[in-house]
Parts: structure tokens; sequence; C-alpha cells
């Protein structure tokens, strides 16, 4: 998820790491850094290394977004989200995305109660509140956009009468990045949907060993407890709006947005819900590094896992060996950088 410039170190202080829950309140305020540590602790007893991805997803939940995992299988994408789930007491559903996947088998539909005489509605599993969508790419069109609505509007709609989803609501989906037979590529509207896309990728030489080492006796996944709580997701959403964002980086951020889409390489650029994206995520950046005002390295850092997914190249660019990655790095390069003044 790494841009162009070095991430604040986020490591956890050794007194944190048995704070009790109330210890990250301050007053009526949470500490969002130390409530933010203690989940990725406890994911981090799952997933050996991949600190930076666990962090986006944590920045992605208090931003009300979805995330995009793109890896290859075996790297632990299912695991990390089952882990993120237990880690904040919250429902867990898995749906597995296959080309005869119908939209009705994940949004629910309505049946005849004998009883009732009437129609019921039997919720699929989209109605959880941590959802997987393993395989994103497998299922046809008109199932994966079966997911905007739900993405977007956090309900379904299902014989013409909407169901609210449940909050916190949010989306991970997997896709393989180089097994293309037999999928359907996710369309521009989708993808613009995704808050982050982000790689795992694969582990060291000694996290693989740690990975042995951890599942020698079981599985680490049985003896994870939650660590925060529906109630404090809720209430550390609702801090992010105290984080300062100066006008000139709202200004930056608006730059780079443009900027994308005047580049020659480039045939779409990015849209204003980009624009909103990065505001959004520089803004939870800036709280779990312990600060209530961003600053233009917390743009920086978002700006590839938040941008890139939503470019689209010329023919000839991609031909030339560029991606969408390279076009984020150039705008970082090319946007001036303004030099914040802070509060007052």
């Amino acid at each position: 998820m790494r841009g162009t410039v070095d991430h604040p170190d986020l490591s956890p202080d050794p007194g944190d790491r048995d704070t009790p829950t109330a210890a990250v309140y301050h007053g009526d305020a949470m500490d969002l850094a130390v409530w933010a540590r203690r989940i990725e602790d406890n994911v981090a007893r799952v997933i050996v290394g991949k600190r930076e991805a666990i962090r986006g997803i944590i920045i992605a939940l208090l931003c009300r977004g979805h995330v995009l995992v793109e890896d290859v299988p075996g790297l632990g994408k299912t695991t990390l989200v089952r882990a993120l789930a237990r880690s904040l007491g919250c429902e867990f559903r898995r749906i597995q995305f296959t080309p005869d996947l119908l939209p009705a088998d994940i949004t629910g539909t309505s049946v005849f109660d004998q009883a009732r005489g009437e129609f019921v509605f039997r919720p699929g599993p989209l109605m959880g509140q941590i959802i997987l969508a393993d395989e994103i790419n497998r299922a046809s069109p008109k199932t994966q956009s079966s997911l905007l609505e739900a993405m977007e509007e956090r309900q379904v709609t299902v014989d013409g009468v909407s169901h609210r989803l449940p909050e916190p609501f949010m989306v991970l989906a997997t896709q393989n990045p180089i097994e293309y037979e037999g999928t359907f590529p996710l369309p521009e509207a989708q993808l613009d949907r995704f808050l982050l896309r982000i790689r795992l990728g694969y582990p060291s030489q000694s996290e693989e060993v740690a990975i042995l080492d951890r599942m020698a006796v079981k599985h680490p996944l049985e003896d994870l407890e939650p660590v925060a709580s529906v109630a404090e997701v809720l209430v550390a959403r609702e801090q992010l709006v105290h984080v300062y964002v100066e006008d000139s980086i709202k200004d930056y951020i608006v730059r780079l947005a443009r900027r994308s889409r005047e580049m020659p390489e480039v045939y779409l650029g990015v849209s204003p819900r980009a624009s909103l994206a990065l505001f959004r995520t520089a803004r939870a950046l800036a709280a779990l590094s312990g600060r209530d005002y961003v600053l233009p390295d917390d743009v920086k850092y978002m700006a590839v896992s938040v941008l890139a997914h939503r470019i689209i190249l010329r023919p000839e660019a991609r031909l030339d060996g560029n991606t969408p990655e390279d076009m984020v790095t150039r705008l970082l390069t090319q946007v001036p950088v303004p030099l914040p003044r802070g509060r007052g």
C-alpha cells in the first residue's frame, strides 16, 4: 500500500499491549491511535507481518469504505478478513463468487410463508457486517452489479422493498491478478466504489518460518478474541470529523485528481469520488498517527492505494510497460506539495 513516502512508526508501545478497553478513552474522546494499534496487534497474532495491509483495512473501516484485495491464492486473504471480523466482534459472511451465482443468492429473496399467508424476506449472505466477496471477478457482471447498491447505499432492494444493511458494513473483495481465464473484469463503476486496493505480497523468509511455527499445533484464529466493539467503531468514525484539513491540502488533493485527467498516457483519470476518498483516508491516517491534523505526507502515502485502481491507461501506454501505479507516482512528483501552516 506504500506510496512514495515513509509512514510514521505506528508499532505499539510495550505499555499498550495489555491496556484495558477503557484506556482508549480520554474523557468522552477515544484515542484512535491506541485503539487501532490494539486491533492491528490482535490481527497480527494470526497474520504474520503485513502490518501495512492491516492498517489500510482499518483505515477503510473508519472511512466507511470497501477494499479490493488483489493477490495470488494462498497468501492469507480470507484469514485476514476473518481475523479482522473477530477482533471487532462483527458478523462475518463469506461469499464464494462463481459464474453460476445469481444476484438473489447474495442479496436474498422473498418466499411465500404458507403459515402467514404472505411473502417473507429471506436475507442472503450480504446481510452481514464484514463481507468477504471471494474471487469477485469470477461472477457474471449481473451478479457483480448487485453489489453496487449495497456498497454505495448500504441497502439491498428485493421485490421493490429496500432492506437496510447492518453497521458497520464493509465489503472486502478478492481477485487473482494472474489467472484471467473464465473471469469477468470488474467494470470501472464498481472499481470506483472500492476505497482502496491493497496487495499482501509473499512473506519474507523469516515470516514464512514464523507461519510454520504458528500453525504447528492449531490455527491461531481459533483462540482469537475481540479487542474492540461495534459501538467503538461507530464512535471512532464520528471522531474523524474533528481532524483538521487545511485548505492548501484540500487544494493539493484536487490538483492531483485533475492532473490525472490531463496526463497523455491516461485514457480515464480519477473521479471526484477519488478526491473524496483521498481526503477521507488521509484524515483517518492522521488520526491513527496520533494527530488531529493532516499533513501532505498523509495524502502522498495513501495516493497509490486510493487512486491507482481508478486510472485506465491508453493501450499504447500499457504496451510501453506503464502501470497505473507508475502514473500515480509520477503525479506525486509533478504536482507541487503545499507547505502546511497548521491551525490558526
